[in-house]
């Protein structure tokens, strides 16, 4: 298993359509074979700062859903809204082995 981990850097004065862009992705990757683990919005602390977990059997298998969410017309849909609304400034995406009981 490999579980994607994603740091965004918000704009604040964007944090409902964020939500939104959030709101968008949990479906997709599902529908495309990941399990989603949620999204993280600032809370106590940094303002700006929102994370993103989800994962899937292998990053093989990661590879695969990039392929099929460049095709996806909700996968497009939620780039678009992205573009419209530049509710993040930038993002750093990383990827971990869980250890699990």
């Amino acid at each position: 298993m490999v579980t994607c981990y994603l740091r965004y850097v918000l704009d604040p004065a964007k944090l409902s359509e964020f939500e939104t862009y959030a709101r968008m992705w949990i479906p997709l990757v599902e529908r495309l074979g990941g399990t989603h683990h949620g999204y993280f919005l600032p809370g106590e602390g940094p303002s700006n700062i929102a994370l993103a977990l989800f994962s899937f059997p292998s990053l093989a298998a990661y590879e695969i859903y990039r392929q099929q969410a460049a095709d996806d017309p909700g996968c497009q849909a939620a780039v678009r809204y992205y573009e419209e609304t530049r509710c993040f400034l930038s993002y750093e995406r990383s990827f971990y082995r869980p250890v699990l009981a």
